[in-house]
């Protein structure tokens, strides 16, 4: 497929040079702001390499950066490469702010641009073809979790071989890491026509888990005014996730280790043992080993409920998932709010990307629908998302484009399962080329 850049450049010379210099895209010029909106309509061009001194003002930058904002509101995903010889530093810091991908100063190297042109290329075809797999995978099916990650397409896999069996899972992770979402997908893959009961056991004060868990007889405590089913009982036909498991007191314990071993049980206040067909996942954030070891946790019943452990990498063991789950959410929240945000800015994807998130999946959204209220532009910054603080120091173009090679070659390892030749297909370049960059940025394939 032919990849369409569109120049918009006054300067008929520089115009002509730049449109022989890329004979492999399909190269649209303009030279003014007018003429370059309408290529943008008619083309929808991919990049953009955009001169900030367009007439009627070729010797400063207004018309150049009215150019720019009409453009990422055309068409938001548009990677657009500003050249100026106009204030360098001040344009810089302008125009990255306010969403172009990157910014080259004049006098123009032609390879060098070229460079920048070719890595623009790659991050849009990859950040569509993650637009593509956020549609694939958020349907029906593992309660709708959102993924390109190796790790965690592994963990999905796993879920789903142990779906259709009936044995008690485990899950394992962070806070925030999605394990309800597994429990829910593994649930509705399972084949189990009962309905999917969850309950926070850390949430819920000792004197009253049991009863939220085994149900009660009218009358067995103050307050009993009528017979109440527990959640294991309406779980029956089903799946109960018991989220938090290593907050369960050992008291409650036995009589849950008994459920899991006679799958009886009995109310409290009550004398007749009822059956019930209820399969159990659990999770937990706790070491749960620890606990064991410590006597904190009935090793018995630990081996009744980890039949099955999965355990679950945390967001920052998930390359290119933060990104991928942030633009996910921008579209959630955007549309819930009715506001006009379509994106993110390239310091946005940096900053995601970098961050260690202690917070998880659950830091991530919530930092994405705090940014969807209070960003000014069409597109989210770094700022935005409280991810980095403004600096009157130069922007570090080389440690910019670094850190954006890093994330597009992590991206196209997950999408190409760590393949070497299909990730060096996806990023358009050779193989030792690929090995080099590899050893260059110290990534592991």
């Amino acid at each position: 497929m032919t990849q369409t850049l569109l120049i918009v450049e006054d300067d008929l010379g520089l115009q002509r040079q730049l449109r022989w210099a890329y004979e492999g895209y399909e190269v649209v010029v303009a030279h003014d702001r007018a003429s370059a909106i309408d290529m943008m309509r008619l083309h929808e061009p991919a990049v953009v390499t955009l001169d900030l001194g367009l007439p009627p003002d070729p010797d400063g930058t207004t018309e150049g950066f009215a150019t720019l904002a009409d453009i990422l509101a055309l068409k938001p995903d548009t990677k657009v490469i500003v050249a100026s010889g106009h204030g360098a530093r001040e344009s810089a810091l302008r125009a990255i702010a306010e969403g172009a991908w990157d910014f080259y100063s004049k006098p123009i190297d032609i390879d060098a641009l070229g460079l920048i042109v070719s890595r623009a290329f790659h991050v849009h075809a990859l950040e569509a073809e993650n637009r593509r797999l956020a549609e694939r995978v958020a349907g029906p099916g593992l309660g709708g979790l959102i993924t390109a990650a190796p790790e965690m397409m592994k963990v999905m896999r796993t879920v789903e071989r142990v779906a259709p069996a009936n044995v008690s899972v485990m899950l394992l992770g962070a806070s925030g890491s999605g394990k309800e979402l597994l429990a829910r997908g593994l649930h509705e893959t399972s084949g189990r026509r009962g309905a999917f009961v969850a309950i926070n056991c850390g949430a819920i004060p000792e004197t009253l888990l049991e009863s939220e868990l085994f149900g009660h007889e009218k009358g067995a405590f103050t307050g009993a005014i009528k017979t109440t089913e527990g959640k294991i009982e309406l779980a029956h036909g089903g799946t109960l996730f018991l989220d938090e498991i290593g907050d369960v007191p050992l008291s409650l314990q036995v009589k849950l280790l008994r459920f899991l071993q006679e799958r009886v049980i009995e109310r409290i206040g009550g004398r007749r043992a009822i059956p019930v067909d209820t399969r159990i996942i659990c999770a937990t954030h706790r070491d749960i080993d620890a606990m064991v070891a410590d006597g904190n946790f009935r090793e018995d019943l630990y081996y009744r409920l980890a039949e099955i452990v999965v355990r679950i990498p945390s967001l920052a063991e998930r390359p290119g998932d933060a990104v991928l789950l942030a633009r996910h959410f921008i579209q959630h929240h955007a549309k819930a709010m009715r506001r006009s945000v379509a994106g993110l800015t390239a310091d946005a994807v940096t900053a995601l990307d970098g961050w260690s998130w202690p917070g998880n999946v659950r830091e991530l959204e919530n930092r994405v629908k705090r940014a969807v209220i209070m960003a000014d532009g069409s597109r989210i910054t770094a700022l935005d998302l409280d991810l980095a603080e403004p600096s009157a120091e130069p922007i570090n173009l080389r440690a910019a484009r670094e850190a954006t090679d890093r994330q597009v070659i992590r991206h196209a390892l997950a999408r190409a399962d760590g393949n070497i030749s299909n990730t060096a297909r996806l990023l358009g370049v050779s193989r030792p080329t690929l090995y080099d960059l590899l050893k260059t940025y110290d990534l592991n394939a």
